[in-house]
C-alpha cells in the first residue's frame, strides 16, 4: 500500500515537473532566457551551458563558431565552444553596472555562422552586501532654541548605502541620552529618513551642547553600518521658524544647459526680526548626485547648475531645500527638476556579422546582422535604416531593432567587382541626427566568361627563307574572369585541309600566344596558308574560343633572272645578222628573259656591259631591244661581240649575262661567215626551246608567204652592196624561215625574225631569231 502511494506521489511529482518545463518551453520562446550570477563573483566562474539550454548539439554547435555579443559592451563573458559553458571573465561589480538600478539585468546575444542564427539572453547580477552605509557629513550640526517643546521632531541628515535590495539602507539608531529618541519615516521615495524627537525640554544655562551618535544599519547579513556625530547646539529662544512660499517647486531644465545657468528661485520668510529673522538655504538630504548637479545660494535661494545634465543619465531629479533663520528654525520645501529631453545622441550601429566576399551568381545572400539603438526618448529615439539608392542590396528586419543586409540578386564581377555599402541609421529627432557604417563586399569570380580574341582574324607575313623558329607574329585574347579563370592557354587546332602539315610549319607558344615558324618558307612553293588556334583558359568547366590565322609568305629576291632568247645553253652559239646599210636604231634584236620571283624581283632591266665596238650598239633597257647607235662604215670590223647583263630590281639583286654574236653582211643575199668555231657537244634537246619554236611557227604560218614576199621587195629597192656580186648565193647548208613573236616573255610589240639553223647540225636545232624589218618599224612600235 506504502509502495502504491509513492509511485503516485512520484507520478503527480513528474506531472508538475512536465508542467513548468513546457511553461518554461512556452516562456523561452517568447522572452530571451535570463541567467544570475551574484556580483564580485571570481573571473572564469560558470554560469550556464548554452547549448544544453538551448538544445543544440555541441559537436555540430563548434562547427559553426558561435560567439557571445553585448550591445553595450559592459558585459565580458566568455564561451567554450565545445562544451557550450559560459564563464564570467571578470569580476562583475553590479553598482557600477547598473547603479541604484534594481533589478540589473544585462542583455547579450549568442551568434552562430554557417548558417546565421542568433538567440537573445540576459545576464541579472545579484547585489550582495559589499558596501557600509556612509554619511556624507561625518558631524552633523542641529541648532535647536531652548524653547523648543517636548515632542518636535528634528529632520537628520541622512547615509547613502550602494547596495539595494534588503542590502540597501533598513534601519538608523541613536547613542542613549536623556532628551531626544530616533523616530524613523518612510520617504515618497522608499528611504528610510532618520528624525530625532525632543523628549524633554532644553536649558541651554543648564546644557547648551548635546552630542549624540547616529548610526545606519543595512539590512544584509552580516549587517554593515555607519557613524555620524550629531552635535545639537541649544540657541536662544526663537519663536518664529521660516515659512516657504510653496511647498513644493516644478521646473523644467534643457539638457543643454549650461554650467552655472539658474534651474529655480525658492523663497522663505520669518516674522521674526533680528538675527532670528535672517535665512539661508541650504540642500536637504541630499545625495551626492544632487550636490555635484546643483548649488544654491544661500541667501537668495537661487539654485544654479553646477555641472552639464544628461536626460539619457538621469531623468528627474528631487532636491530638499532647508531654509534656517538665525535662531535655528527651519523650513523646507522640495523642488522637482525635470531634465527635457533632447536630440543630442546619434543612433548606435552595433554591427553582428559581415561576410565581406560573395561570390558571383548567387540567389538572395546574407551579407551582415546589426543592431541599432538611439538612448534618446520619443521621436529622438525612433530610428531609419537606409542604403544608397544605386546598389542591389536591402536590408530586412529580422528582430526589434535588428536588421539583416541581403542581396537583391545575383551579383556580377564583371560588371562590378566591388562594392562600398553605406548603411545610413537616422532618428527622428529635431534636428535629425544620423550614424554610417560602411562595408566594403568584394565579389568572388566564378568563370561564367570564355576567353575572346582581340580580332576574329589575324594576317601575318614571313619572308621566303626565314630562319627556323622565327617569330611571325601573336594572337592575343582575354578573359572577362579573375585569378585562374582568366589564365589562358593558347594551341593549334587541326587544319581543314588535310594535306596541310600544320605541326610543321608553325608552332604557338600556350602561354603568350606567340607564333613560330619550324622551318624555312618558299614563296614558289607555298605562298599562303591558314589555319585556326585556339585558347581556353584554366577555370572549371574550361571555357574556349577561336580565331582564324592566315600567313602570307613573302617573296625574296633568292631567283636570278632566266634567259630565254637567245638561248646560252645551245651546241653553237647564234649569230645575228646586221646589214651595213642599216640606219641608227635599227632593231638587231631582242633579249627575252623571265624571272620566277615576283613583285619588284621581277622586274627586270637590261645593261650592255662590253661590245667589240663599244659605240656601235645600244640596248633599251626596260624591254632588252638591242639597236644600232650610229651608221654603218666600211671600217667597221664583220663580227661583233656583245656582252648584255640582265638585273632584277630586288634587294639584293640578281643577274645573268648573255652574250651576242653579230656578223655584218652587205646584204641578206650575201652567203653568210661560217659561226665561230666552238667545241663540238653532243646534241641535248631542249624542250623549252621546242615549245617556243613551235609557237612561233605556229603564230607565223598563217602570214608567212607574204611576208617574204614584203621583204623580198624591200632588199630589191635597196642598193646592192658593193662587197658581194649580185645574186650570189651562201654556201653549204642553210634553212632560213620567217617568224612572228608576239608579246613573248619580256617582248612589249610584235618583231617578225628569221629562224637561224646550223647548216652543219644534224638536228637542225634552233640557232637565233633575227629581226627582218628594220627601217619601216620605229622603236616605239
Amino acid at each position: 500500500m506504502e509502495a502504491r502511494e509513492r509511485k503516485e506521489r512520484i507520478l503527480k511529482q513528474r506531472q508538475v515537473l512536465l508542467f513548468f518545463v513546457l511553461l518554461g518551453i512556452a516562456q523561452a520562446a517568447s522572452k530571451p532566457r535570463r541567467y544570475s550570477v551574484a556580483e564580485e563573483t571570481e573571473e572564469g566562474s560558470f554560469v550556464a551551458n548554452l547549448f544544453k539550454d538551448l538544445g543544440l548539439e555541441g559537436g555540430k554547435v563548434a562547427a559553426r563558431r558561435p560567439r557571445v555579443v553585448s550591445k553595450e559592451k559592459k558585459l565580458n563573458l566568455q564561451l567554450d565552444r565545445q562544451t557550450g559553458d559560459l564563464l564570467l571573465s571578470e569580476k562583475l561589480d553590479r553598482e557600477a553596472l547598473c547603479g541604484p538600478t534594481e533589478p540589473c539585468v544585462l542583455p547579450f546575444q549568442v551568434l552562430l555562422e554557417n548558417p546565421l542564427q542568433f538567440f537573445q539572453a540576459e545576464l541579472q547580477i545579484r547585489d550582495i552586501n559589499d558596501h557600509s552605509p556612509v554619511f556624507l557629513d561625518k558631524e552633523i550640526i542641529l541648532k535647536i532654541s531652548e524653547s523648543i517643546t517636548p515632542g518636535t521632531s528634528f529632520l537628520v541628515e541622512r547615509a547613502q548605502d550602494l547596495d539595494v535590495g534588503s542590502n540597501s539602507l533598513q534601519s538608523y539608531e541613536i547613542s542613549p541620552n536623556f532628551y531626544f529618541h530616533l523616530k524613523l519615516l518612510n520617504s515618497p521615495d522608499g528611504t528610510v529618513l532618520p528624525q530625532l524627537v525632543l523628549d524633554k525640554a532644553l536649558d541651554r544655562e543648564e546644557q547648551s551642547e548635546i552630542r549624540l551618535i547616529l548610526t545606519a544599519l543595512d539590512g544584509g547579513s552580516p549587517s554593515r553600518s555607519g557613524t555620524a556625530l550629531v552635535l545639537i547646539e541649544v540657541l536662544d529662544i526663537n519663536d518664529n521658524a521660516p515659512e516657504f512660499s510653496k511647498l513644493r517647486y516644478e521646473v523644467q531644465v534643457p539638457e543643454n544647459s549650461p554650467v552655472g545657468s539658474q534651474v529655480a528661485t525658492v523663497s522663505a520668510s520669518d516674522l521674526d526680526i533680528g538675527a532670528y529673522g535672517q535665512i539661508s538655504y541650504v540642500f536637504s538630504q541630499a545625495p551626492e548626485d544632487i550636490r555635484k548637479t546643483f548649488r544654491i545660494n544661500a541667501k537668495s535661494g537661487e539654485i544654479l547648475l553646477a555641472q552639464k545634465l544628461d536626460f539619457e543619465t538621469i531623468q528627474r531629479y528631487t532636491v530638499n531645500i532647508q531654509a534656517t533663520d538665525g535662531g535655528g528654525l527651519t523650513g523646507s520645501c522640495v523642488v522637482f527638476v525635470q531634465v527635457m529631453d533632447l536630440n543630442d545622441n546619434p543612433p548606435e550601429l552595433t554591427m553582428s556579422t559581415v561576410n565581406n566576399h560573395i561570390s558571383e551568381n548567387l540567389p538572395e545572400t546574407v551579407v551582415a546582422i546589426f543592431s541599432v539603438s538611439d538612448p534618446d526618448s520619443g521621436d529622438n529615439g525612433k530610428m531609419l535604416c537606409s542604403l544608397q539608392d544605386d546598389l542591389p542590396f536591402s536590408l530586412k528586419p529580422s528582430a526589434e531593432n535588428f536588421y539583416t543586409l541581403v542581396t537583391n540578386t545575383a551579383l556580377d564581377r564583371e560588371t562590378r567587382s566591388e562594392y562600398n555599402i553605406t548603411i545610413t541609421v537616422t532618428d527622428l529627432g529635431t534636428p535629425r541626427l544620423k550614424t554610417q557604417h560602411n562595408i566594403t563586399l568584394q565579389v568572388s569570380d566564378v568563370n561564367d566568361n570564355a576567353p575572346a580574341f582581340s580580332q576574329a582574324s589575324y594576317t601575318m607575313y614571313v619572308p621566303e627563307n626565314n630562319s627556323p623558329a622565327l617569330h611571325i607574329g601573336t594572337v592575343r585574347a582575354t578573359d572577362s574572369d579573375s585569378g585562374a579563370n582568366a589564365q589562358l592557354t593558347y594551341s593549334l587546332l587541326p587544319p581543314h585541309d588535310p594535306h596541310l602539315a600544320l605541326a610543321s610549319l608553325v608552332s604557338i607558344n600556350a602561354d603568350n600566344g606567340q607564333l613560330f615558324a619550324l622551318r624555312a618558307l618558299d614563296y614558289e612553293a607555298l605562298q599562303a596558308f591558314e589555319f585556326r588556334v585556339g585558347a581556353a583558359d584554366r577555370g572549371s568547366p574550361a571555357l574556349s574560343s577561336q580565331a582564324l590565322v592566315r600567313v602570307l609568305v613573302l617573296d625574296a629576291n633568292d631567283n636570278a633572272p632566266f634567259v630565254l632568247y637567245p638561248l646560252q645553253n645551245a651546241s653553237a652559239p647564234c649569230t645575228e645578222l646586221l646589214p651595213r646599210a642599216a640606219e641608227p636604231g635599227y632593231l638587231l634584236t631582242k633579249v627575252v628573259a623571265v624571272d620566277r620571283d615576283s613583285g619588284q624581283n621581277a622586274w627586270l632591266s637590261f645593261q650592255l656591259l662590253k661590245a667589240t665596238e663599244p659605240g656601235l650598239f645600244g640596248v633599251w633597257p626596260h624591254n632588252g631591244e638591242v639597236r644600232t647607235a650610229r651608221l654603218l662604215s666600211e671600217r667597221d670590223a664583220p663580227r661583233h661581240r656583245l656582252l648584255l647583263l640582265v638585273k632584277d630590281n630586288g634587294e639584293p639583286p640578281q643577274s645573268a649575262s648573255v652574250t651576242l654574236h653579230v656578223l655584218l653582211v652587205d646584204g641578206f643575199s650575201q652567203p653568210y661567215l661560217p659561226p665561230p668555231e666552238v667545241a663540238r657537244q653532243p646534241a641535248q634537246p631542249d624542250a623549252l626551246t621546242l615549245y617556243l619554236v613551235i609557237a612561233l611557227a605556229s603564230v607565223s604560218s598563217l602570214f608567212l608567204f607574204s611576208l617574204l614576199l614584203f621583204v623580198a621587195l624591200r632588199l630589191c629597192r635597196r642598193t646592192r652592196p658593193a662587197s658581194l656580186p649580185g645574186g650570189s648565193v651562201p654556201e653549204g647548208r642553210f634553212l632560213g624561215q620567217l617568224l612572228d613573236v608576239s608579246g613573248a616573255g619580256t617582248l612589249s610589240h610584235s618583231y617578225q625574225y628569221e629562224v637561224c639553223l646550223a647548216g652543219d647540225s644534224d638536228t637542225t636545232e634552233f640557232k637565233f631569231l633575227k629581226p627582218i624589218i628594220s627601217s619601216s618599224l620605229s622603236p616605239d612600235t
